[in-house]
């Protein structure tokens, strides 16, 4: 069976730049964001691509149509052999009467609320229904599919079925929390001999959403929300380790735990200006207000300790109603590497799994297995990352010779030797190389590396590359077989998406200080010669040079672009940063 999973609304930025006032980045992050394809043929992942990797917007919002025409292209397939559509969203009666509910119960004047219906409807015509996504597809494709075609298919459950399927379609117990999807933010239940089962009583409605709250403290820290978050967690390493006395006061007035793993908030994560007249008067006027970095690292450090909480008391639920000893944990707040290693360590469970499509990229991955797994197809694993555009040896060098005046270029004998040669010192390497990854994460072929063993690399890297903020770590990429010696890794043994973080052992501290936040942790990606060879490769020539066991790996952007994809983007980033050198396929690039 051939099924295409795609995510993402033509008219969603613009219908929420009119109605919500959304500007910039932030007209994406309600609905279908991080849109994308994915084609599934008989069970298997044969190539997935985020939109933004080719329109060149970051968390774009847009229909997916240039990742629909990719993905068929690379099986060469057309629209015509596609069995299914899998959209990874389900408006349903129920759906919309919530949704209807939440209006017509909520406060404001009877005029308020039809304002807010008439706005819902002209929302649900133009995004939401099944003729408005078909519609969609017609207008981006020229290809209308059959209405018997398409599936569309919860947005929860197309978050659950990817990380199901990335790690290996065995039995597990399953949570699953992020902003909103259809109405809930948050699900959990079990999938036990192929079959899913959601515990609907433990289900979370988006008017309580602990990852839209987050948001929220995100924006009250500076930083823009659905996008920030890993800034917050980022900052809250930098506390003392008892955390933030005297006590944690989102614990006290914002959270309420309430039996049977749910919560409350106090008040709609919309009603920005009520948390943040809450948040001023609970924790205080910072000396040079909310930009104050200690008082941005106490209240970063107490959203991190109310995450850690509120995911703690689900788990703990979930735990008492199912005996399986897995946990696949997806959704926007499993992109909380931090927490995810705590629930890991703490939660009873033999495994925790956290896939690299976690987020909303993973949706369309996850609809398309969900239709296909339904139909009795076997998902196929392990599913690679590496399911994006590669570029051949001819592509490169017409790149190349556009830019023969601004760069020079020697091809290289032997990549992992000679790269490796170039990172015995303080440089900073573009590394371009094979598929392109899907998911947030640059996963060893989209990526910037630095040898780690100097003291000041991560403020290179931070000012003169990623035009970042200071305090922001980096991660490491170890092989598989050295991390447990580096690092104290606890029931992992591998960690190959960058979903956990785990102490740096003592010993090596002194070694890799620009692979190590603050705090004395690494959020590593574990690689093995059979995952990604030519990393496996690098990292054991770097060793062998340097008795270094990792390297710094980032994703090869800049802040507010995204990752690159097409060659011209790894040689355009280049050129407008301070990067030392660009290994691009076979060839050194060097700037004139």
């Amino acid at each position: 069976m051939i099924v295409l999973g795609f995510n993402g609304f033509s008219k969603g930025a613009e219908l929420f730049a009119r109605f919500y006032r959304a500007t910039g980045i932030d007209r994406h992050m309600l609905f279908g964001h991080d849109s994308g394809a994915a084609l599934v043929v008989d069970g298997t992942l044969v190539a997935a691509v985020e939109e933004e990797r080719l329109n060149r917007e970051k968390k774009t919002s847009a229909f997916p149509r240039n990742a629909v025409r990719w993905v068929l292209d690379e099986a060469g397939l057309s629209l015509d052999d596609v069995d299914a559509f899998a959209f990874s969203w389900r408006f349903s009666d129920e759906v919309l009467g919530a949704m209807i509910s939440e209006i017509s119960d909520g406060e404001g004047t009877a005029e308020q609320k039809f304002n807010r219906l008439r706005r819902l409807t002209t929302i649900y015509d133009g995004m939401f229904s099944r003729a408005a996504v078909l519609g969609d597809f017609e207008e981006h494709t020229g290809f209308r599919p059959d209405d018997a075609r398409l599936h569309t298919v919860p947005h929860h459950i197309s978050h659950l079925m990817c990380g199901y399927a990335v790690s290996g379609g065995r039995d597990a117990a399953f949570l699953v929390s992020d902003g909103r999807a259809e109405w809930l933010s948050c699900i959990m239940g079990e999938v036990r001999d192929g079959k899913v089962r959601v515990f609907d009583d433990a289900s979370i409605d988006s008017r309580h959403s602990l990852a839209m709250l987050f948001g929220v403290i995100t924006r009250y820290l500076g930083f823009t929300p659905n996008n920030d978050e890993y800034k917050v967690m980022g900052l809250a390493g930098y506390a003392e380790p008892a955390g933030t006395p005297p006590g944690n006061p989102f614990l006290e007035h914002v959270l309420t735990l309430r039996p049977g793993g749910t919560y409350e908030i106090p008040f709609h994560p919309r009603a920005v200006r009520a948390y943040y007249e809450l948040f001023d008067r609970i924790f205080g006027t910072a000396p040079d207000g909310r930009e104050d970095f200690d008082f941005r690292v106490r209240v970063a450090r107490a959203a991190q300790e109310l995450v850690e909480v509120a995911t703690a008391h689900q788990v703990a639920a979930l735990r008492e109603r199912s005996d399986l000893p897995r946990l696949v944990f997806e959704g926007g707040l499993a992109l909380n590497c931090v927490n995810n290693t705590k629930l890991l360590e703490g939660s009873g469970y033999d495994e925790v799994e956290v896939s690299y499509g976690a987020s909303d990229p993973g949706v369309a991955i996850g609809a398309a297995f969900h239709v296909a797994h339904g139909a009795g197809d076997t998902i196929a694993a392990p599913v690679s990352p590496y399911l994006g555009p590669e570029f051949d040896e001819a592509e490169i060098t017409a790149v190349l010779a556009r830019y023969a005046d601004r760069v020079r270029v020697r091809e290289l004998e032997d990549v992992p030797a000679e790269t490796a040669r170039l990172l015995q010192e303080k440089v900073v390497v573009g590394w371009y190389q094979g598929r392109t990854e899907y998911g947030p994460r640059a996963l060893g072929n989209r990526s910037i590396l630095a040898n780690p063993r100097f003291d000041d690399i991560k403020d290179i890297i931070n000012t003169r590359i990623k035009h970042r903020e200071p305090f922001r770590p980096f991660a490491p990429v170890v092989l598989e077989d050295v991390a447990p010696e580096v690092f104290a890794m606890g029931k992992k043994r591998t960690s190959p998406y960058m979903t956990f973080v785990f102490p740096v052992r003592p010993e090596h501290v002194e070694g890799i200080p620009g692979a190590a936040h603050v705090d004395g942790t690494s959020r590593i990606q574990t690689v093995t010669p059979e995952g990604n060879p030519l990393m496996a490769a690098l990292l054991s020539e770097f060793t062998a040079l340097t008795g270094v066991p990792c390297l710094i790996n980032t994703s090869f952007n800049i802040a507010g672009e995204p990752i690159v994809s097409a060659p011209v983007d790894a040689v355009e980033c280049f050129l407008k940063t301070e990067m030392d050198y660009l290994v691009l396929g076979r060839h050194l690039v060097t700037k004139v």
